[in-house]
């Protein structure tokens, strides 16, 4: 018997009892529900109104695992969402922008980040009628939520979700304030190990009920200064909402991509090392957060600021615990979820990554270089060559001459099983992540898109070329085999130049090689240069032999042109050098 459908709608009629059997728990239901709607214009808000900064943050500071806690920290208690945060660094793994170790130094980072919801809780939520901010915020910010700009509907959204957020507090406060008077929470406490585990395990089912480590952490601080629940059994609950935020990573995650889950697994890793020491340390933990909060003056009755020292010191604790061993952590993950991709399908690109327009666009240009690095495995053998015979060689020519033995290399099953299917994956993807793109960005997706075609364009040249290739160099016509040795020569040398400019760090110094590769590939026009001519007159040639030529110089300059122009727009990485090489 499958109890999974029946779930959802018993969880509604038990909210539904609630809601209509008392005025208390409708007051703070409706807290939770109000903080949650919060958080979500706040994480909308912080969206349209970085413009991308905090993703070009992330990117940089990632370098190292105590940069990226630190960007992680900070990052977090800005947004005042990890959901948000994880889902960056989940598309930038995808990407390839940062390493495996930098996104788990980002998740440690994040997890102190969180606390910066307890602390404004404890310290303004609970202490001052909060709701008397709430209401001009929202309003001012719906105001400008009708403004054309994206930056003021950004902060519109942040204003919403802030007033939405503290809104949410005073329901949840005057809900146990009027609970009190009718059932007291704090009789029910439990002393020892066992109501330790009791109220873990608690705070652990309600947060993977709400969704949110944050909501549940203002529900505990609100029920804490209000009394309805002792203060160790607050940090026993703050502890199990550390353990519950991590479920609803690893149910969020199972929708997501193999880094999604590895990083899932190092947050759940974490959460529970956390978790294992602060319940066997939990009474001199306590004991530490009575002497800090006596020496930054905290008072002694102040138990809501008190439980964010405390949800704060389990953290970084965790972190200095977990932290010295995430190389090995990386080994473990990496272990884990391997997935085994098609030739025929995209590498970068998935559901996931196209979120976030900065590692949208990077997985798209990977995939362009995925793409094109398979069309020169098949423009080589369409010239009867294997790649590592001739890149990185210093006589290609000589290669050439010596490489006469056909690869039977069928171009339009290659097309259908190499390439075909990876073009229509970036058409449709970049399509998709278009949408939240700025429009430098979008300009940028539209030429790569246009360099998919040139690729594309460039394997229909090359099997019509090669055609003639197989005819030519098995002829007795020496001058016809000579001439379809310098064809093949001059796309290879083409190939070779570009491998060699891929690796260049300087825009200018590939930007002037490309230049000098353009004047190169001129030699191909062998009608302008009067070559075909020539032969034709001496006879060397019949004139069927060269419409073929004519007709094939022409397929490899075409070929070389695109893959240049290609090269340019996949490695010259500053956009002003960008509009230059556009200009010439």
């Amino acid at each position: 018997m499958d109890f999974k459908k029946y779930v959802y709608p018993l969880f509604l009629l038990a909210l539904a009892y609630l809601l209509f059997s008392s005025n208390d728990a409708k007051l703070i239901i409706a807290g939770v529900t109000i903080f949650l709607l919060g958080m979500v214009f706040m994480e909308d808000g912080f969206k349209l109104f970085s413009g991308g900064v905090m993703e070009k943050v992330l990117k940089k500071t990632t370098s190292t695992v105590p940069k990226a806690i630190g960007a992680g920290f900070v990052a977090t208690a800005i947004v005042q969402s990890s959901s948000l945060l994880t889902i960056i660094i989940i598309s930038f793994l995808s990407a390839e922008l940062i390493t495996l170790s930098g996104a788990i130094g980002v998740i440690f980072g994040s997890n102190i980040g969180t606390t910066a919801t307890s602390w404004i809780v404890s310290t303004f939520g609970v202490k001052i009628d909060i709701a008397q901010f709430a209401l001009p915020m929202i309003i001012f910010g719906v105001v400008f939520r009708f403004k054309d700009a994206k930056s003021y509907q950004g902060l519109g959204s942040i204003l919403v979700g802030l007033g939405f957020v503290f809104l949410g507090i005073a329901y949840m406060k005057d809900g146990f304030d009027a609970l009190k008077s009718g059932i007291d929470l704090a009789s029910y406490a439990m002393d020892g190990y066992l109501g330790v585990l009791v109220y873990v395990l608690i705070g652990a089912v309600a947060t993977v009920i709400i969704q949110s480590s944050s909501a549940t952490m203002a529900l505990i601080i609100t029920a804490l200064v209000t009394g309805q629940i002792e203060y160790f059994n607050a940090l026993e609950l703050a502890i199990g909402a550390n353990i519950g935020t991590t479920v609803t990573a690893i149910l969020g995650s199972l929708s997501s991509n193999a880094n999604g889950k590895r990083l899932a697994v190092a947050h759940f890793i974490f959460n529970l090392v956390t978790a294992f020491v602060a319940i066997v340390f939990l009474y001199q933990l306590a004991s530490v957060v009575t002497y800090l909060s006596d020496v930054i003056g905290i008072d002694a009755g102040d138990y809501g600021m008190q439980l964010a020292l405390f949800h704060t010191i389990f953290n970084v604790l965790g972190i200095l615990v977990v932290a010295p061993f995430t190389s090995y952590l990386v080994k473990f993950l990496e272990s884990l979820f391997i997935e085994v991709r098609d030739v025929d399908k995209a590498k970068y690109l998935d559901d996931v990554v196209i979120n976030v327009p900065e590692a949208a666009l990077e997985a798209i240009k990977k995939e362009v270089e995925h793409l094109y690095d398979n069309a020169v495995e098949v423009l080589s053998h369409a010239l009867l060559l294997h790649r590592h015979q001739y890149l990185g060689c210093e006589d290609i020519t000589s290669v050439i001459k010596h490489s006469d033995k056909d690869i039977y290399t069928d171009i339009n099953t290659f097309y259908d099983t190499n390439i075909k299917e990876i073009y229509g994956q970036i058409i449709y993807y970049a399509t998709l992540a278009q949408e939240n793109m700025s429009e430098e960005q979008k300009n940028k997706v539209y030429e790569l898109k246009l360099s998919c075609r040139d690729i594309v364009e460039s394997i229909k040249y090359v099997r019509e070329l090669q055609k003639n290739i197989r005819i030519y160099l098995n002829s007795n016509n020496e001058i016809m085999k000579d001439e379809y040795n310098f064809l093949r020569t001059e796309i290879a040398e083409t190939i070779d130049s570009i491998n060699d400019i891929r690796y260049l760090e300087d825009d200018l110094d590939i930007l002037s090689s490309i230049e000098l590769l353009k004047k190169e590939v001129d030699k191909l026009n062998l009608i302008e240069n009067g070559k075909i001519d020539s032969l034709i007159r001496t006879n060397q040639i019949k004139t069927k032999m060269a419409t073929s030529l004519i007709n094939d110089s022409s397929f490899a300059y075409e070929i070389s042109k695109n893959l240049i122009q290609t090269a340019s727009v996949l490695w010259i990485k500053d956009s002003d050098i960008q509009d230059l090489r556009e200009s010439s």
